[in-house]
């Protein structure tokens, strides 16, 4: 699928952009940008789509979004306003020849391990916003040498990609047709939705969606709309907002707590009750 092209304002003489942004909701389309984004949620939570992958995400956690890499992050509940904190720098750009540095080899290894994007552990998420939040402070030289010094920490973290696909190059319009099939997902997922429905959302017969959702994503409707359900389901249990496993799974858009545990398994590696668990383990 090819998403909206989206361009970053670029400052005059900026190596590196930092944009804090309060708003009622993220940008809702889906999109891509040359510039890779390290973006620090301090306030929100939702699904973040990365090319044919859904994660959950909720305050304080921190993303890097690759260049040109097929994104959107969905708010699931309105009424609250997201905070957060963008880096945006071009790895193609100026930089390229910068990294090339035999000095700066850990970085551009970084840089080139990180084309799936990724997410930082939780363990790192203070060093990394606290480096964040310095760019924010800082200008000219002194932001370009926090820069690296980010840059520097980041490599040091072992991470795992958030995608492993790249997008396919397709229209435009197939981009806007495919946000809009995400938009009708993440605003119904609760509800039972059937091929039929989202399938007139895309304008095509629901064989033919099928097919066209399998060819541009990878995966199918049903794990699809099955993951958006399931981090629904895993945020809510780490937030203590479900009186039993079978309320979860119907808040959720199961219609049998067979199948929630079943999916759940299938997609998280454990049961709901063994999640929720190692969870309150690694807490302490």
């Amino acid at each position: 699928m090819k998403p909206l092209q989206f361009t970053i304002p670029v400052m005059p003489n900026k190596t590196v952009i930092v944009q804090e942004d309060i708003l009622p909701h993220f940008y809702p389309h889906l999109h891509r940008h040359k510039e890779a984004q390290l973006v620090w949620i301090i306030k929100g939570t939702g699904s973040l789509v990365v090319e044919t992958n859904v994660h959950a995400f909720r305050d304080n956690d921190i993303f890097l979004i690759a260049p040109n890499q097929a994104h959107i992050f969905k708010s699931v509940e309105t009424g609250n306003d997201v905070h957060s904190l963008s880096v945006f720098y071009d790895p193609n750009a100026p930089l390229a020849s910068l990294f090339q540095l035999p000095e700066l080899a850990p970085i551009n290894s970084f840089i080139e391990h990180s084309k799936g994007g990724l997410k930082i552990p939780q363990k790192s998420i203070k060093a990394v916003s606290d480096s964040m939040s310095l760019l924010k402070v800082k200008s000219e030289v002194e932001l370009f040498t926090e820069f690296i010094h980010l840059l520097q920490l980041l490599s040091k973290i072992k991470v795992t990609p958030l995608s492993e696909s790249i997008s396919k190059s397709l229209s435009e319009g197939e981009g806007i047709r495919m946000g809009k099939v995400y938009d009708y997902v993440f605003y119904n997922f609760k509800t039972d939705i059937s091929l039929e429905q989202v399938a007139d959302i895309a304008s095509l017969t629901p064989q033919a969606f099928c097919r066209y959702f399998k060819k541009h994503t990878g995966a199918t409707f049903v794990t699809f709309l099955n993951e958006i359900r399931i981090n629904e389901a895993k945020k809510k249990l780490v937030e203590g907002r479900f009186e039993s496993i079978t309320d979860l799974a119907y808040r959720c858009g199961f219609n049998s707590i067979t199948n929630f545990n079943r999916v759940f398994k299938k997609l998280v590696g454990n049961s709901p009750k063994e999640y929720l668990i190692m969870y309150q383990k690694s807490l302490g």
